[in-house]
This record gives C-alpha cells, structure tokens and sequence, in this order.
C-alpha cells in the first residue's frame, strides 16, 4: 500500500480514535457530568424546564412543560432511589398541550435532603403537599401519577387530600399487603434473619450489583456495556447512605403498609398499571385495590416487570392519557376493567 495512502488512513483513525477514547475516559472519570450534559440534551428535546419552589427554606426542584389548560395538569412521583428525570420516556409520548409537571422526591436529586421524618410515606405525603401548593397546582383538580414508593405517595395523598385531584395513577404501588410474596421481599426477609442489612438489592456498590439490580426491576434485559454500569454505580455511591436511610425508613413497621391503611379513603377515580413479571412488588397488588376499591381500573402489561416506564413509556402515557379522557368524558368513575 502506498505509504500517503497508509498516512491518510492512520490520520482518519486517530481522528476517529480521540473522541471515543476521550469520551469513554471521561465517562470512567466524570460520569455525573456526562450524565447532567444527557439528561439537559434531552430536556430540551422535549421543551421541560427545570425550576424550584421553596416552602419555609425547604426547596423543591421540578420540571414541567406546558400550562394549565382544558385538561387537568399531570403531576408525577418517581420512585425510590430515581428523580424526576426517569419520567422523560413517558413525557415523550404525552400530548404537548397537556401541563406537566415531574418533582424529585424528598432528599432526592435536587430537592432538600433533610431527615428521616420527610422519608416516610406520611412524611413524603406532607412534602409533596407543601410543594403542590407552594406552585398553586391545585387551583384546578390534576391527575397524579406515582410510581413504586411515589406510587405509594400518590395513593396515600389521594386519601388525605381528594379535593386536589381530578384522578389518579398508580403504578405498582409500594405500601400494600401483597397476597403473594415478591422475590425481593423473599430475599429480604433472609437478609433480616441473616442480620445482613448492608446488602440491600436495590442499592447496589458495584457494577455487578448494579447489573444484578436491573435485572430484578426490569423484564426486559437491556444491553448495558459494563463501563456503563461502572459510571451508574459511580454516580450512586455518594447518595448510597442517604438511600440507605430512606428505605430503612420506608420498611419500618408503622410505615410499610401505608398505602393498605389508607386505601379505602380514596375516592378519586382510580387507575392501576402493573407488570405481570414484577419481581419487586408482586403484581397481586392489582387484586388488593381492585378489592378495596371496585370501581378502579386495572391494567395489566404483559412481559413486563415493575419498571413500567422504562420498559414501556408509549404504553404508559397511552394507557394514563386514555384513563384521563375518558374521566373528562363520564365526568364519573370508571367502570372496574381488567386488562
């Protein structure tokens, strides 16, 4: 081969070489930047904005798109250990007319970290209620969405506060009695009578763990390269502590059945999305508040485990939009449906 040619390849190479190795180099050594650079791309795709509200010093830090309209604004409460930013899946496939709104929960991301009295489902409640008034949310009734410990949330805030809501979404709640047992909560309770309380799944320190805790949450198997997974457990290692603190306080026996007490008090139309292959709560939860509250809707997702969002975020804002309309339409509750 003539040598310009061999130069002229060499050159393309190197070109091309750099920034992959810079990137992955950076991802290994700076994999929060890169992640605030992802999710501030993305946020942009989809026109959210990143604001704050504050209530007596303690601040809340949200995103939303749109304004109040014709239809009930959507307020969404993530899960255990995420922030608002896992909802930006779904927000892809809701109307762009439609006011959003997606918070991080107490201690979470980017809203104040305070102590264990916030942590609880009581104590989320009563935040959460502080930060829906302190943006005047509930001027008009909105649809609240929560998911697994912002399921539980959302289920035990339509119970104290029915007046702010249109209808509402639950999304394999945590805080039931659950007829069947979960392979999580068997995997607990042998880590209780081993007095192991250091290994908790769903806080995971190093990559295996990590790929360990997908797997339970999720019943599709995502391809993650291994220095992802490295850069995730990097950027959770920090805040491990502080999820420590937050689950102990959420297994408590006074507060892990939160959402079970409270159910019967919810009147606001109901909908419950679940995946029939959830491995952290056990989709027999369905069954409990379609008992409990007969006129609910029940939509069960086949081939899916108990990160509804992730795995399926068109079906989720499909399903949860549909639920809405047709509320807006029968200006009643629905019909018990399972699906």
């Amino acid at each position: 081969m003539d040598l310009d040619v061999m130069n002229v390849f060499f050159i393309a190479g190197g070109t091309l070489a750099i920034p992959i190795l810079a990137f992955l180099a950076s991802f290994l050594l700076w994999p929060a930047a890169l992640f605030k650079i992802y999710y501030w791309y993305w946020r942009r795709r989809l026109g959210l904005q990143v604001d704050y509200a504050e209530h007596n010093g303690y601040r809340f830090c949200y995103t939303h798109r749109g304004k109040p309209g014709s239809r009930p604004s959507i307020l969404m409460l993530h899960g255990f250990s995420a922030s608002k930013d896992m909802w930006m899946g779904v927000v892809k496939f809701f109307p762009t007319n439609v006011h959003l709104v997606c918070v991080d929960m107490p201690g979470h991301e980017g809203t104040t970290r305070t102590s264990a009295v916030d942590y609880s489902f009581e104590g989320q409640v009563k935040r959460i209620h502080q930060f829906v008034e302190s943006i005047q949310l509930n001027k008009k009734p909105f649809h609240l969405v929560g998911t697994s410990m912002g399921g539980c949330v959302a289920g035990v805030y339509a119970a104290r506060y029915p007046s702010d809501l249109s209808s509402l979404t639950l999304i394999c709640p945590a805080g039931l009695k659950y007829p069947k047992e979960s392979k999580l909560e068997s995997h607990l309770k042998d880590l209780e009578n081993n007095k192991e309380f250091q290994r908790i799944p769903l806080i995971p320190s190093t990559p295996e763990e990590m790929k360990d805790m997908l797997r339970l949450c999720s019943f599709v198997r995502f391809k993650i390269p291994y220095q992802v997974l490295q850069g995730l457990v990097k950027v959770r290692i920090p805040h491990n502590n502080f999820f420590r603190e937050v689950f102990m306080e959420l297994v408590e026996e006074k507060s892990r059945h939160c959402l079970h007490e409270n159910m019967h008090l919810i009147s606001t139309p109901l909908q419950v999305i679940w995946g029939k292959q959830d491995q952290v709560l056990d989709v027999s939860g369905a069954s409990a508040l379609a008992e409990a509250l007969p006129g609910c809707q029940v939509d069960l997702l086949d081939n899916c485990g108990h990160s509804v969002v992730l795995e399926y975020p068109r079906k989720a804002a499909h399903l949860i939009m549909d639920f809405i309309t047709r509320q807006q339409d029968s200006g009643s509750g629905s019909s018990k449906k399972f699906s």
